[in-house]
């Protein structure tokens, strides 16, 4: 069923999500914010309420000299990437470019950058954010430290974030692209994706090339010195023979564009995520099981590594606990329109539902149990800061917490 909002409110500025914001509470109507609207599960429109609409609020500054950018609430990971990189600069973002960056940031933010600087929450500096009593307060490290807190990793449960700051990062240069490798080699990628160096962070998993046969994926990104890049991308040569490389220098914007081209505007997309910490016979039996089983040959199963600066952070420094290493499985259905049975699919994401853990960016609002548990005794924290800051619930995303 297609969520319908009775108002769609188009916002250029604070004052207008702000006014906005009060509207939504004072006619009691449901209240959805739209950043990147990149939500498989469809919580950035509200079905016979109110959406919040960022997304002409895309600004994006960029101040050389402290390596800070100023991100307005609807810019796109995109959107920072290229000013980023005009400043001779990265951002951490997640895979997509396409993606909200603030929904990114306070939700979590794996990315192809993360071993190295952490996750896009860590990387988060100050928020001004729209409460639900429609006032406008900035969140950093001398005021609303409790809420700044709640921002890192404990999604969009506190208000609309309007604008926030980010530290950027220089690095010697970007080296990224895409082996494939048959299916039975995944065991010998366990050490590139946990125990990498900083600079190298690899993405792998299951897809089905255009005009090929299911295969293995590692995408490695290294941001560092070239010389010592070419040398760790060399190593994955002992897995065994990829029957497909392509790996070289790139930027930050090119590798966001070709993962965006691979997951045109359009689809239907369900998503399934668990979090392991090693790839032993189980864990592998049931990714190759599930892999098997795709029903789409659109679909895919990514494992994102969570390793190196990412897992430096105290589990209590900020509301995304989880820091030991491990891989967070997305098991990514997708489906042209049109399908006849779009059900068999949604069953297939959730194929991996055995497995331990999850994603709090990414569970399903009927997942609340589960995201209670991945955010562990942070949960109990993040609902005092609901409470102080929203305690009428008038913001419903991550989780319901």
């Amino acid at each position: 069923m297609t969520a319908r909002p009775k108002l769609l409110v188009r916002c250029t500025s604070t004052a207008d999500v702000q006014a906005a914001v009060r509207t939504a509470r004072e006619q009691g109507l449901p209240l959805a914010v739209r950043g990147g609207g990149h939500d498989w599960a469809g919580r950035a429109v509200a079905d016979g309420g109110l959406t919040v609409d960022l997304t002409p609020m895309r600004q994006v500054d960029v101040d050389p000299a402290t390596a800070v950018a100023t991100v307005a609430g609807g810019a796109t990971a995109a959107d920072v990437a290229a000013v980023a990189h005009r400043a001779g600069l990265v951002a951490v973002t997640g895979t997509a470019g396409s993606v909200g960056m603030v929904g990114l940031t306070t939700g979590g933010g794996y990315g192809p950058l993360s071993g190295r600087f952490g996750l896009a929450a860590d990387n988060l500096l100050s928020a001004e954010v729209v409460l639900a009593d429609g006032t406008l307060v900035v969140a950093d490290d001398e005021h609303h430290r409790d809420l700044l807190w709640a921002l890192r990793g404990g999604g969009a449960n506190f208000g609309v974030v309007t604008s926030m700051r980010v530290r950027l990062h220089r690095v010697p240069t970007i080296l990224a692209g895409m082996l494939l490798f048959p299916m039975d080699v995944l065991p010998a990628l366990e050490d590139h994706l946990l125990r990498a160096p900083d600079e190298l962070t690899v993405q792998a998993g299951f897809m089905t090339p255009p005009g090929g046969e299911l295969s293995l994926f590692a995408s490695p990104t290294w941001c560092g010195e070239e010389e010592a890049g070419a040398r760790a991308l060399r190593r994955f040569t002992e897995v065994g023979p990829p029957l497909v490389e392509q790996v070289g220098p790139t930027t930050q914007v090119d590798q966001l564009a070709a993962i965006d081209a691979l997951y045109p505007p359009g689809r239907h997309v369900h998503i399934g995520t668990r979090t392991v910490t090693a790839l032993d016979r189980g864990v592998e039996a049931a990714l190759r099981d599930a892999a098997g089983r795709m029903t789409s040959p659109l679909s895919a199963i990514s494992l994102h590594s969570l390793h190196g600066a990412a897992t430096r952070p105290g589990p209590d420094d900020t509301a995304f606990r989880n820091r030991a290493p491990h891989l967070m499985v997305e098991s990514i259905a997708v489906w042209e329109d049109g399908d006849p049975s779009p059900q068999r699919h949604r069953d297939w994401a959730r194929t991996l539902d055995p497995l331990p853990g999850g994603y709090p960016n990414l569970l399903g609002p009927d997942e609340r149990e589960r995201t209670v548990e991945v955010f562990g005794p942070n949960a109990d924290r993040l609902r005092a800061v609901k409470a102080h800051y929203d305690p009428d619930h008038l913001f419903h995303a991550t989780g319901s917490l």
